[in-house]
């Protein structure tokens, strides 16, 4: 399992939450609290707004706790919407296609869970995917063709009727040909103007996932864990929910289940 981080509001660096809490992400990547996997250390990815439609994006292989120039951009780059995560595998390669956050033209989106046994069923995922979406398959994990799958079913249109579909395909395909659990989802995606995090698991184990509004910071962190364990204010967003961010303040909860 993995764990994620993602903020939206009045621009900050991103180290406010990235590297510099207590329990930021990068401490995170090192000894998580609420995952079944305290070490993240497969790699790990940013993807941030700024001047441009299209997020800037920066992954590598190395764990989040050893990059120096992780550090360094987090203490340089100011941003009023971006996505972080470390990854830990859950079978596939450790490669920097595999990597989150993913990005298609102004979109971005990360994932934390699985869909069990999606090795199993891997040539049959890929094979959902419409050829006008193919094209962007880089990497080898099912956190990649939930994002194409989403994409071509209207993310744009219909962020929540298009993530369903998604999730629903692949949790069909691991219920017929994979193993338990045949899903675990929790994910973030954004086009830039608003931020959606949703929280579902075809069991009673949806990975964890909570929101805080700060008022120093004027926005919204949205995290796997909160950035400092003693801190209050942070929400847990319910399983089988989906919240959608403004840049604004605004926020909205609404029911999410697979279609």
């Amino acid at each position: 399992m993995c764990r994620w981080a993602a903020y939206v509001g009045e621009p900050i660096f991103l180290e406010e939450v990235v590297s510099r809490p207590g329990h930021s992400l990068v401490a995170q990547s090192l000894e998580a609290a609420q995952c079944p996997t305290a070490t993240n250390g497969d790699g790990f990815g940013l993807a941030w707004y700024d001047a441009r439609p299209e997020p800037g994006l920066y992954r590598d292989i190395y764990p989040a706790w050893s990059d120096p120039n992780l550090r360094a951009i987090c203490e340089q780059v100011r941003s009023g919407m971006f996505l972080a995560h470390v990854r830990a595998s859950t079978g596939s390669a450790t490669s920097r296609n595999n990597c989150h956050p993913f990005a298609v033209g102004r979109w971005c989106f990360m994932h934390n869970g699985q869909a069990g046994g999606f090795e199993q069923f891997r040539k049959q995922a890929d094979m959902l995917i419409p050829d006008a979406f193919y094209r962007h398959r880089k990497g080898a994990t099912d956190s990649e063709v939930l994002f194409l799958l989403a994409l071509a079913g209207g993310l744009e249109r219909d962020g929540g009727a298009a993530m369903g579909q998604a999730v629903r395909q692949l949790q069909d395909l691991s219920q017929a040909e994979g193993t338990a659990p045949h899903m675990r989802f929790s994910a973030a995606f954004s086009d830039g103007n608003h931020l959606t995090a949703v929280r579902y698991a075809s069991d009673e184990m949806a990975p964890s996932l909570y929101y805080r509004f700060s008022d120093s910071r004027t926005g919204f962190a949205v995290v796997s864990e909160p950035l400092e364990l003693d801190e209050a204010g942070w929400t847990m967003l319910d399983p089988g929910q989906m919240a959608r961010f403004g840049r604004d303040g605004s926020l909205q909860i609404e029911s999410f289940a697979p279609t």
